[in-house]
């Protein structure tokens, strides 16, 4: 068995962390060059008086399957801290989240990855909006026979395969390295659109952008992968909120580039230039992207539990199949279940917020036209870019003031239920609001965004915080599934209601989807992360 490698070992002995990967503290050098983390020993050297039970640990249960039993059976057996207090065991976590002080050297390889990521998904909104762009130019093209009618057809066509697609990354990256899938996955989407672009035949265009759907979902499990590998718990809010604004940078920059150069030189360019564009950023990424500080011989910025494996005829165990690992750790996790059923709820809001707000304020509050509509709901993308910013620093603060025992994931949640408890108050001031008041209806719509893209950033976060480093990808592409089926139920669902039932029913489906939301995210008020229920297990272990 292993032994727990101590932060004041001997000199021999001093590079060997929890998880068995190389960590150096102070004065401790490898390779002739500090390591990215440093911190003075807080623990007590070793010596001949520890006892050996503290030095060695069994080995973990096993469930039928041969995989480890799931980390979170550790809080339910410690108290699950799923309610306010959720101290009821002898032995739970201390663990605190913190930041640390990192390297120069460090700090600007972390610059470097971070930049990657954003720039890299940014790439993947601009290739994954180009055709709503290119359309209005296709139409124009006589040669295509093409109509609204087969546009609608074709973007109807991506959601379902993106939703799809990823869930199933998630799930079958979860032993790829993160940037290969990034980079090569951008590279392969951008080779959709260059195709997309030579096509003549609705059957071509279906085709291609089936494949597009199926690709996009790369995107955004190996980014929440590479975010959860190089940012501690203290930190990562504020960068997963930065992060999260790459979807409106790539917003922002399709309908510039995509309908400008469409309209100069013809909708097939209109796919050309960001297929070129994804090309080339997919190759920086794989070269500048990383998946965590110990592939480029920096120390894991959070020490995790790496638990030996038990062994059979002296040989050690198989590592768990992806499907224990997806089974194990996130589809037997009820806290992850919570997750996904609040993210079904926020993005039905978030759906029906984005396609019918337009329509409400024509035919119930008496706005002209749509181009004046729009120009009253623009607001909202600008008020999620700084809500999502705020939540994810706000969320942080408090995990780090949090007192001894606290639950680091139930501190988003907690902020969570505050957006949330904002997104039904914004939503009932919308409906409130007489119609002439321009401005205070776009200062509202900016309030709908604010609150709204907080939890849509979190929740996130709360998943990839809830599993271990390699069940991230399937915790994140299982949620997005299921963000996506609510997304889907904003449609038809939405509008037989405001046919049948008017308005007022509309707005009473959102705000109940609220309160549902609320319900489900109560009991997880207090929960822990993976990295704390590993210091309780490491505890309970060694008591």
């Amino acid at each position: 068995m292993a032994s727990v490698g101590m932060r004041g070992a001997a000199p021999a002995r001093a590079g060997r962390g929890l998880a068995g990967s190389r960590v150096g503290w102070e004065g401790i050098h490898e390779r002739g060059r500090p390591l990215g983390l440093r911190r003075p020993p807080t623990l007590p050297a070793r010596s001949a008086t520890v006892k050996p039970s503290l030095l060695r640990r069994p080995p973990p249960p096993q469930s039928k399957s041969g995989a480890e039993a799931p980390d979170y059976v550790a809080e339910t057996q410690q108290g699950n801290g799923a309610g306010p207090e959720g101290n009821g065991a002898e032995v739970s976590s201390t663990y605190t989240p913190e930041v640390k002080n990192y390297s120069p050297e460090f700090l600007r390889r972390r610059i470097i990855v971070f930049a990657g990521i954003i720039i890299g998904y940014s790439c993947y909104y601009l290739t994954r909006n180009s055709l709503g762009f290119a359309a209005p130019v296709m139409v124009a093209d006589k040669s295509l026979n093409m109509d609204i009618t087969k546009i609608g057809a074709l973007t109807s066509i991506f959601p379902i395969f993106y939703g799809f697609s990823k869930f199933a990354s998630g799930v079958l990256g979860a032993r790829t390295p993160a940037h290969i899938l990034l980079g090569s996955g951008l590279i392969a989407t951008a080779a959709v659109n260059i195709c997309f672009g030579f096509g003549t035949s609705l059957a071509w265009f279906s085709v291609f952008w089936a494949m597009n759907g199926l690709l996009q979902g790369l995107g955004g499990p190996c980014c929440a992968r590479v975010l959860t590998n190089w940012w501690a718990s203290g930190e990562r809010g504020t960068y997963w909120g930065m992060w999260n604004i790459a979807h409106n940078v790539g917003g922002f920059l399709a309908p510039i580039i995509v309908g400008t150069v469409a309209t100069k030189f013809g909708w097939r360019w209109g796919l050309w230039t960001p297929g070129i564009i994804g090309v080339i950023v997919g190759c920086a990424v794989l070269f500048a992207v990383q998946d965590n500080p110990t592939a480029v011989g920096y120390p894991a910025v959070e020490e995790t539990v790496q638990e030996p494996k038990a062994e059979e005829n002296g040989k050690p165990s198989n590592k768990p199949s992806l499907l224990d690992l997806l089974v194990q750790n996130v589809l037997k996790n009820p806290y992850i279940w919570g997750m996904a059923l609040t993210y079904f709820f926020i993005y039905v809001i978030r759906q029906g917020v984005t396609s019918w707000f337009v329509f409400y304020l024509i035919t119930a509050k008496g706005v002209g036209d749509a181009g004046s509509a729009a120009v009253r709901v623009s607001g909202m993308e600008l008020g999620g870019l700084v809500g999502s910013l705020i939540a994810g620093r706000f969320s942080d603060w408090m995990i780090l003031h949090a007192k001894p025992g606290q639950g680091a994931v139930g501190k988003r949640v907690q902020v969570v239920m505050m957006y949330t408890v904002g997104v039904a108050i914004a939503l009932f001031a919308f409906w409130s609001l007489p119609g002439h008041l321009a401005w205070l209806q776009w200062v509202n719509v900016f309030m709908v965004g604010f609150f709204l893209y907080g939890p849509q950033m979190l929740i996130g976060l709360c998943g990839a915080e809830l599993v271990g480093p390699e069940s991230v990808g399937a915790s994140e592409g299982f949620l997005g599934w299921v963000a996506y089926l609510g997304a889907a139920n904003a449609g038809i669902p939405l509008s037989i209601i405001v046919k049948s039932f008017g308005w007022s029913y509309y707005f009473a489906a959102l705000i109940t989807a609220c309160g549902c939301a609320l319900l489900l995210l109560a009991p997880m008020m207090n929960l822990k992360s993976h990295v704390q229920r590993e210091d309780a297990k490491l505890k309970l272990k060694a008591a």
